[in-house]
């Protein structure tokens, strides 16, 4: 289930307020803070004690790929 553009345009990380990057259906991505949350059915999970920390740079850079349309 993908989430609506304008609910994409109002969410922001529930740590620093700044913009998530949508990675496939899977994810909300923080790249300034390497935080990914979830997305379970539709619904971002925006809890700061769940978010999945990216600490790996390839990984990372592979999370902004994706974010960017790009194969990974």
């Amino acid at each position: 289930m993908a989430l609506d553009e304008k609910l994409l345009d109002i969410l922001v990380c529930p740590q620093d307020r700044g913009a998530l990057l949508l990675i496939g259906d899977e994810y909300l991505y923080n790249p300034r803070l390497r935080r990914a949350y979830r997305i379970d059915d539709g619904i971002p999970v925006l809890l700061i004690d769940e978010a999945v920390e990216i600490t790996d740079d390839a990984e990372h850079q592979r999370m902004l790929d994706r974010a960017s349309g790009e194969a990974g």
